[in-house]
């Protein structure tokens, strides 16, 4: 199954007085990675919105911290889809320090695909879920 990865570096903004990312930036983290997958299957959150008329909710989001990430350290953050539903998926996260190879964080993330005038869940587009497929865990 195919692990989405994208690599940046820690800003300033994102750390604390010691120089170590805040714990909340890990969940921007796991959005980050996020927005990047779906750029690299040809979508994006402003198409998913205009072309679909949906938007994606959280509904839950948790994160383990395992060691700290300080400013400037370079990130890889992985995403895998572990489920994938009608109406909802469920992305894992692995965040680590790319240069010493850490586990730094893991989590999960879970989204909804709601209608925007309604607010409702709705069914995911099947030309969405065509994209996502291949990256769903069949573990």
């Amino acid at each position: 199954m195919p692990v989405f990865k994208t690599t940046f570096r820690v800003s300033w903004v994102e750390t604390d007085a010691a120089q170590v990312v805040h714990f909340s930036n890990y969940f921007r983290y796991f959005e980050r990675a996020e927005e990047e997958f779906y750029r690299s299957l040809g979508l994006s959150f402003d198409i998913i919105r205009q072309e679909y008329d949906i938007w994606l909710p959280r509904i839950e989001a948790f994160a383990r911290f395992k060691s700290p990430l300080k400013f400037n350290d370079l990130v890889e953050v992985e995403l895998r889809i572990d489920e994938l539903r009608e109406k909802s998926v469920r992305y894992g996260f692995k965040i680590f320090n790319k240069e010493d190879g850490r586990l730094v964080a893991e989590g999960y993330m879970v989204v909804v695909a709601a209608d925007k005038k309604k607010g409702e869940a709705i069914e995911i587009p099947k030309e969405i879920v065509e994209k996502l497929r291949p990256f769903v865990d069949q573990l």
